[in-house]
């Protein structure tokens, strides 16, 4: 067993085991024992003075351990390359920073120079609008309101008849290139009557379709107008005074402006001077409307009133014969005198026309329906009664 080296206390005097500067022990004390290690077995003695930098230092080898010594520490003249000669490759160069590369995809989007533009133009071949010297603008209104769906009429025959019709007062005209083909005989009557009409505005269909509802098939054509001057039923009453055949339409809470649109359209072909309708249960006259009736929205007045009642009475007053469809009904429309002026009611498909509506009306009567469907559409019956009419006279 190999003796404990000198503690470092040794100095002091009384020290546990220790001993003075001269050797001498503590009274009664064990003197310590020399080491007689060799310097040779001595770890301590074989390193030697230590080395001055760390670039040169190594550790010798213990027993038993066949891990070479460690190299050369790796400065900054030496890093990157490994024990061994295995050489790491050269760092490249950094990436390019994050808003470089936005700056770039900025730069791509950004429209050619403009003698590009020029030359790409002057190849493409001119539109029929660009000869007129129409340019493509955005769709914002010229005057009056902003344009939305509702101040908007859609369809080629519902512009064209308000483009022609001096009652109107036009705001804007945007049209496709096909559109404006379409609309160019409402053109000359405008222009032979003298109306005073906007110059129209090129735009594509896509920006069309943005202002107006899903689906709407506007054909390349809408029209912002003011909307016509209300008719009342006094102007009716006197308008058919000097008409001893005058016809009109009155409509019992008809909601539906495909409806309603449909019957303004048969009422302009069978030459019905008015379709009358209660105000709280009927649609306004918006491009549905007026697409539905095909341009008879400018032609045959749409009277709003307020009590329905009233109104029949009115037209009675006026020498109107009024007669109103409904299936309880006991005469067909065949057997009765629609000789003189004739005022025809329909209601609603469900529920038809109003106890207090049948009972104003000079006589009820049905149309000659067979079969599994004892029905029409409101629209479709208000069609045949008009004929039926049209045709006795």
């Amino acid at each position: 067993m190999r003796n404990r080296p000198p503690s470092p206390k040794s100095g002091r005097p009384g020290g546990k085991g220790g001993a003075s500067g001269s050797g001498a022990g503590r009274p009664g004390g064990r003197s310590p024992a020399r080491d007689t290690r060799r310097d040779d077995d001595n770890p301590r003695a074989a390193r030697g003075p230590k080395p001055a930098g760390k670039p040169g230092f190594a550790k010798p080898a213990r027993d038993g351990d066949a891990r070479p010594p460690r190299g050369p520490r790796r400065d900054d003249d030496t890093r990157g390359a490994r024990t061994g000669g295995d050489a790491r490759p050269p760092r490249g160069p950094r990436p390019e920073r994050r808003d470089d590369r936005r700056d770039d995809r900025r730069d791509d989007r950004r429209p050619p120079p403009s003698h590009e533009r020029g030359a790409a133009e002057r190849r493409r071949p001119l539109s029929a609008a660009e000869e007129l010297g129409l340019e493509t603008t955005p769709l914002r209104a010229s005057t009056g309101p902003a344009l939305n769906k509702h101040n908007l009429l859609y369809g080629v025959h519902a512009a064209a008849a308000a483009w022609a019709n001096p009652r109107r007062r036009i705001r804007d005209l945007f049209v496709t290139e096909s559109g404006l083909e379409a609309l160019e005989d409402a053109f000359q009557k405008a222009s032979d009557a003298e109306l005073d009409r906007p110059e129209p505005r090129l735009v594509e269909k896509e920006e069309i379709e943005k202002l107006l509802p899903p689906g709407a098939v506007h054909q390349g054509v809408a029209l912002s107008c003011a909307p016509l001057a209300e008719v009342e039923i006094e102007d009716i009453v006197d308008a058919a005074a000097e008409d001893p055949l005058a016809l009109v339409v009155v409509l019992d809470q008809v909601t539906d402006p495909h409806n309603v649109g449909a019957i303004l359209r048969s009422a302009a072909a069978f030459g019905a001077k008015a379709v009358i309708v209660q105000d709280r249960h009927a649609p306004p006259v918006t491009g549905t409307l007026a697409k539905t009736a095909s341009g008879a929205v400018e032609a045959v007045p749409l009277v709003r009133v307020t009590n329905l009642a009233r109104a029949i009475d009115q037209l009675k007053a006026a020498s109107f014969w009024t007669v109103a469809l409904a299936e309880s009904g006991a005469r067909h429309l065949h057997q009765v005198d629609l000789s003189g002026r004739t005022a025809l009611i329909l209601g609603s498909e469900g529920d038809g026309i109003r106890r207090l509506t049948g009972e104003r009306a000079d006589e009820i009567v049905k149309l000659p329906t067979g079969g599994p469907v004892g029905s029409l559409n409101v629209s479709t019956a208000a069609a045949v009664a008009l004929y039926e009419v049209a045709r006795r006279r």
